[in-house]
């Protein structure tokens, strides 16, 4: 019983998933300016954006040990 709700719940999302995915693409976003959307994010919003970056460079560049 455990097994069958858990494979439908599975499938369900997965469906939900595929369904809102195909709704966003049909109706989605028409005219994207990053220049416009990089207005409306926060100082500390960037910093911390920033710095992520900053540490996935550095480690991308020590190799993986």
């Amino acid at each position: 019983m455990n097994m069958w709700f858990l494979a439908i719940l599975c499938v369900s999302l997965l469906g939900i998933g595929f369904l809102v995915d195909w709704w966003n693409k049909r109706h989605g976003i028409r005219n994207f300016d990053p220049e416009e959307n990089a207005r409306h994010v926060s100082e500390s919003e960037r910093a911390y954006i920033e710095s992520h970056m900053h540490n996935i460079k550095n480690d991308h560049n020590n190799g993986p040990f």
